[in-house]
């Protein structure tokens, strides 16, 4: 028997040994890699409407140390540059990412429970619309600026340190309608030391977001509200030139709603989205109130099992008034989108897509687009 044990001991230390260097039971890991081939039209004349490949690369990491929380690390990298990288004319791209081959860490926080209705979320590296009780959007966007459904001034901050709480109401019926009541902050410039910034420094560019829901799994209202401190639109994403006002105090409203049908198939899954948002003491021939809109259509298993498209179309964000009088030559501004999803087997899809706008950049400009997305999942 001590020869058996003596035995048993060296299994269970060789065991030790082998799992130390192993993750945690408890963490699991997932990616995905992008395979991004297309070309864009900017109607310029330098443009040579060249085709271009490029990638992104992306791990997530989820760890639990009770069971009911979740450390989140998502480290990314690719090299996508020029259109597919540009959020200025609507071709920044949902799978893009332009970190130029260098692995870096993404985001970076902690979710955990507080009783049966609380969701608290805390990150040195989080963006306001993962600190939701739900999706802002349904809407599965391939140029960036539908994200959010669409991305504003009302969502769309960027990575940031913050934190932020959402409560559910409790129903006894999973498929009943319930309210959720979620609020966060984040604070641009939260990892600056210097000149008073920080988390709460007086020259802080902070994000103050609250959103109000009512709805199902099938569908939804809801109205976020949020106040911008020396952020103005966050470097330009998803407004026009004249909407962008990047050092301005600004309230924002984001009118969300969306519904799905009972079946997949024929019937689209549809999301409506609203912003406008206003400027608090503009100058002279800056915006002092501005608003966008977009709606999209979803449609899961069309065709064949596991397949889906998608089309959306929409306004971003622009001037509606500005000081002094004026217009913002972008106020009629028109994007779009289109695509299909072919499910090669549970890891990989291709998805071909088209996408353009008119007047985002200036008044009588067309941008037209082509991409070829093709996704590993693992």
């Amino acid at each position: 028997s001590e020869v058996i044990q003596a035995r048993v001991d060296g299994v269970e230390a060789q065991l030790g040994e082998i799992m130390a260097g192993q993750f945690s039971s408890s963490t699991k890991m997932s990616g995905k890699a992008a395979f991004i081939t297309g070309y864009v039209d900017d109607d310029s004349e330098s443009d040579t409407d060249s085709i271009t490949m490029e990638y992104m690369y992306q791990l997530n990491l989820n760890t639990s140390f009770t069971g009911e929380d979740n450390l989140y690390t998502r480290i990314k990298t690719g090299n996508v540059s020029d259109h597919f990288g540009d959020s200025s004319q609507g071709t920044y791209l949902s799978a893009a990412n332009k970190n130029g081959g260098t692995l870096k860490v993404d985001k970076l926080w902690y979710q955990f429970p507080v009783g049966d209705s609380l969701q608290v979320w805390v990150g040195p590296r989080i963006e306001n619309y993962y600190m939701l009780a739900s999706s802002a959007s349904i809407y599965k966007p391939i140029t960036k600026q539908f994200a959010n459904g669409p991305n504003g001034s009302s969502y769309g901050s960027s990575t940031s340190p913050g934190f932020g709480v959402a409560w559910t109401q409790e129903v006894e019926d999973p498929s009943a309608a319930r309210w959720a009541v979620s609020a966060n902050y984040t604070a641009k410039d939260g990892a600056t030391s210097s000149g008073d910034k920080g988390m709460f420094g007086e020259n802080t560019r902070n994000f103050v977001l609250t959103k109000i829901e009512y709805g199902s799994p099938q569908w939804q209202v809801s109205l976020a509200t949020s106040f911008k401190e020396g952020a103005g639109g966050y470097d330009g994403y998803y407004h026009s030139k004249a909407a962008d006002i990047s050092d301005a105090d600004i309230t924002a409203y984001g009118l969300r709603a969306y519904w799905k049908p009972d079946t997949t198939g024929a019937i689209p899954e549809v999301q409506i989205g609203y912003e406008t948002a206003s400027v608090d003491s503009p100058s002279a021939g800056q915006a002092e109130d501005t608003d966008g809109w977009m709606i999209g259509l979803g449609w899961k298993d069309l065709f064949v099992d596991g397949n889906r498209a998608g089309i959306a179309i929409g306004s971003r964000q622009a001037a509606s008034s500005i000081k002094g009088g004026g217009s913002d030559p972008s106020e009629d501004n028109t994007v779009w989108e289109a695509y299909y999803e072919f499910k090669i087997n549970d890891g990989v899809t291709v998805t071909p897509a088209v996408f353009g706008s008119t007047d985002v950049e200036a008044e009588g400009k067309d941008i037209t687009g082509a991409v070829l997305l093709t996704e590993f999942r693992f």
